[in-house]
């Protein structure tokens, strides 16, 4: 299993919803999760097949940006 993590554009609980629909449907995402309280509101995908331009392609569908921390 593999632990990405973004740098994103998610500022509260309503962007969190919806791009969270995006995420629950991707079946190859075990698990998400943001953290607010950050200043990069850090989303972090557990996957054991995705790679971070997967999750920026689909983040770019759900009208969301981010950008993968190395």
């Amino acid at each position: 299993m593999e632990i990405l993590v973004f740098k994103t554009n998610l500022q509260s609980m309503r962007c969190i919803n919806n791009a969270g629909a995006f995420l629950n449907a991707h079946p190859h995402i075990l698990r998400w999760n943001v953290d607010l309280q950050d200043a990069d509101n850090i989303l972090r995908i557990e996957t054991e097949q995705l790679c971070g331009s997967d999750i920026e392609n689909l983040l770019s569908k759900a009208g969301y940006y981010c950008e993968e921390l190395q």
